[in-house]
């Protein structure tokens, strides 16, 4: 499903015909943050496309600008320059309020610490986001929330409390409840980064279902083994894109290059 229009207001597409043909496209994004000491470079005229029901890798050292790179794209950070499209959307443009309903209908987030509210059980945490966003109807959302968790394999815990569970499971909520509204895209920030290599596998397994529903899902990491799977990979050292390949290149050159820092 290709949902991507902003629900709340239209937005001016100008320059449209700039872009690629990628789901997602970056043109000559930067970001720099002031300071008491001076300017902070984070991100250095970026440009990148990434297309729709891709598995794209962000990969590089702590600090290269990862994290950034997909707060501009999920809209939770401003670029300073540059241009920042998913799909017709030019996201750089939208306003606060168009902001939120966009990313509540077209991006799913998951977050490396789960960010699960402890007060509210399993199945309630994945049904906040259709509460928020008012989709489905208010009796449809607990069987809806019941088939994703389903799909990740923890229908069983749906009345627990996230203190109950582990921290991989915890993680494959965090999943479903990126998925409350059937978004486009699926954002993942180091979503392996606190899990032993089973469980980072277990989660790796559902990416994979995502894939084959269609998603484009962006994982963030610095897990050589995690990016060696994924099959668009896009290596950033100091605010940059050094290098990328898909899964028919030499994936191993980008990662021999992150061991070399």
């Amino acid at each position: 499903m290709q949902r991507f229009t902003s629900r709340s207001a239209d937005v001016s597409s100008g320059g449209g015909s700039q872009r690629s043909a990628g789901c997602i496209h970056l043109r000559g994004l930067s970001k720099v943050y002031k300071a008491p000491a001076g300017d902070i470079s984070v991100l250095k005229n970026i440009d990148l496309s990434i297309g729709c029901g891709e598995f794209a890798g962000i990969i590089g050292k702590s600090g290269s600008g990862k994290s950034t790179l997909v707060n501009m794209i999920a809209g939770i950070d401003r670029p300073t320059s540059g241009e920042v499209w998913v799909g017709d959307t030019p996201v750089h443009r939208l306003r606060e309020a168009q902001m939120a309903a966009w990313r509540g209908a077209n991006l799913g987030i998951v977050f490396q610490f789960f960010q699960l509210l402890p007060m509210l059980s399993v199945v309630e945490n994945v049904m906040l986001p259709m509460d928020f966003c008012n989709v489905h109807a208010p009796k449809e959302r607990r069987a809806r929330a019941m088939q994703l968790l389903d799909l990740v394999e923890m229908a069983g815990h749906a009345g627990k409390l996230p203190a109950a569970i582990s921290g991989g499971q915890q993680q494959r909520v965090a999943i479903a409840r990126a998925l409350a509204n059937d978004p486009p895209v699926i954002i993942a920030d180091e979503p392996t980064g606190n899990l032993d290599s089973k469980t980072a596998e277990s989660v790796f397994v559902v990416f994979e279902k995502l894939l084959a529903r269609g998603k484009t899902v962006i994982v963030v990491t610095h897990d050589g083994s995690l990016a060696a799977r994924v099959r668009h990979t896009v290596l950033l050292a100091d605010g940059r894109v050094v290098d990328e390949c898909d899964q028919s290149q030499q994936t191993h050159r980008v990662l021999q290059q992150v061991s070399k820092g």
